[in-house]
């Protein structure tokens, strides 16, 4: 059970809990007052960590894929993350529900009608083949085993660290304590925690400023009205707010209940776009196809660098794409951990992977494949809608009026992303509220306000994004900026990880002599 008791002030960091919300503060400033010159200061950073180091990102991306295999199906993986005849708390529906919502945002469903288009006129699609064979290929690849498996490994760390090793250090650098020792305690760990708070402000702010203008978008439709984007966005920010606080306030039974309702509408939405779209068939048969393609190119899509820049291709994606999940690293994982109590490490892997990466590429496959099959029918020309305006929002809106009863999609796709920001963001302020402790034993809750705090600072940033009229490019330069140093973390924690579970594996042997 959940200790409700107030825990002591003396408990709360204040260094982890003051620094984001200066920082905030700054951010918010120079956004608003300083719009233009805090884009070009962010692309000239952008330019040089990702294109001169992107093959930094793609590296490590791989790397901690392989790395997942080779855990679950070593003699780690039947390692228990607790007792060794401890059950799972959470059936594996529920499990796999609050682990999907909250790895993915709302994001996932603006990315699944559009990203196609996306790619679509880029040079490198082009170079491959066709839009119908190629331009669906790399939303699954972009959205699928990579980035599931920074999560998983990240989440069995996590898992390991607080189910076996009963650490109350709910913080990143903790996981790195086996290999740093009592380095962790000092200037390091303190920097580490610091890196991880900033990267998970920049990973919140990177989602939520780039799909809440389409709900703004669906409200002006739905009532045709022509209220300004950034007011209707900034409204539906604060109304998602009050909902994953009130979730949250609720604890891991109103997280549990909003994760499933998610799921359900999530799925109701597919299943209406596949059975009633008349685009059954196409869906089918260019989704089967892409997931071929992307499995049967999977290792040259992880490691193609452009490099005489003929396209700058994964410079402008893929990169991206890595660096986007690393930082999303901070929350997700820890949460996912922490609710996979009694699960082995290979349950947990395997797990995700299925429910995880199977939701995500169901999503790009029926509403990405629909759209797409718009496009190639000659329904309507969304690539040209696309260039001439350069609303990507307004054309997502397009592809849903082209299908049957579209107002009622329209409310169902505003109702699925609010409950999808709000089920992602319950959890992340749930564990950014651990970080505000020096020490969080077992069962032991954040204290509501500072629950109350991070609810508040999340939404922010983004506020100000929205101010500064940012561009995707913009949007994309404070995740990848935000996930450089990160992804050393990330290295650092995997070490550390597999050097712990050596030490456990040597424990458990040593005592099963003893009692031989």
């Amino acid at each position: 059970m959940v200790n409700h008791k107030k825990m002591d002030k003396k408990q709360i960091d204040w260094m982890i809990t003051l620094f984001p919300l200066s920082l905030i503060i700054i951010l918010c400033i120079l956004f608003f007052y300083m719009p233009n010159k805090s884009n070009r200061v962010l692309s000239q950073i952008r330019f040089f960590l990702g294109d001169t180091l992107g093959v930094y990102y793609l590296i490590i991306g791989l790397g901690i894929f392989i790395l997942s295999i080779f855990i679950t199906f070593s003699k780690f993986g039947d390692i228990r993350l607790g007792k060794p005849d401890e059950k799972p708390k959470y059936s594996f529906f529920a499990w796999g529900a609050m682990m999907f919502t909250a790895g993915l945002a709302a994001d996932i469903l603006f990315y699944s009608f559009s990203e196609w288009i996306l790619y679509a006129t880029d040079p490198h699609i082009a170079e491959l083949g066709s839009i119908q064979d190629w331009s669906s290929v790399f939303p699954l690849f972009h959205w699928s085993l990579i980035p599931w498996g920074f999560y998983l490994v990240l989440a069995v760390a996590f898992g390991f660290m607080l189910h076996v090793r009963k650490r109350n250090r709910q913080k990143f650098s903790e996981a790195c304590r086996p290999l740093l020792g009592n380095h962790t305690n000092g200037f390091i760990g303190r920097f580490i925690d610091l890196l991880a708070v900033f990267a998970l402000i920049a990973g919140t702010a990177t989602t939520f400023t780039l799909a809440t203008p389409l709900m703004s978008s669906i409200i002006n439709e739905l009532f045709n009205i022509n209220i300004d984007r950034t007011v209707v966005t900034i409204t539906i920010l604060i109304v998602t707010c009050i909902i994953y606080t009130y979730a949250l306030l609720h604890g891991i039974k109103g997280i549990s209940f909003l994760a499933k309702v998610c799921i359900y509408l999530f799925f109701t939405l597919l299943a209406f776009v596949l059975f009633f779209s008349g685009e059954t068939k196409y869906i089918i048969e260019t989704g089967f196809s892409s997931l071929g393609r992307m499995i049967q190119n999977f290792i040259e899509l992880a490691t193609f660098t452009d490099p005489q820049r003929s396209t700058s291709f994964p410079q402008n994606w893929t990169i991206f794409y890595w660096a986007y999940w690393m930082v999303w690293c901070v929350a997700a994982p820890f949460f996912i951990g922490s609710i996979s109590k009694g699960r082995t490490i290979k349950q947990v892997i395997l797990g995700g992977y299925v429910f995880g990466v199977g939701s995500t590429l169901i999503s790009f496959i029926i509403l990405g494949n629909y759209s797409l099959g718009v496009q190639m029918s000659g329904r309507c020309d969304l690539i040209a809608l696309y260039q001439s305006t350069g609303d990507l929002y307004q054309v997502i809106i397009t592809i849903i009026r082209t299908l049957p009863a579209s107002n009622f999609i329209l409310i169902l796709l505003l109702i699925t992303m609010i409950a999808f920001y709000a089920t992602s963001f319950d959890s992340i302020a749930l564990i950014a509220s651990c970080y505000s402790y020096h020490r969080l034993g077992e069962g032991e809750k954040p204290h509501k306000i500072i629950e109350l705090m991070w609810c508040i600072l999340l939404i922010l940033l983004p506020i100000a994004l929205l101010f500064s009229d940012s561009s995707m490019t913009n949007l994309q330069s404070v995740s990848i900026i935000a996930a450089f140093p990160i992804a050393i973390v990330i290295i650092l924690i995997s070490i550390s990880f597999i050097k712990d579970l050596k030490k456990y594996n040597i424990e458990l042997n040593e005592a099963n002599c003893e009692k031989d």
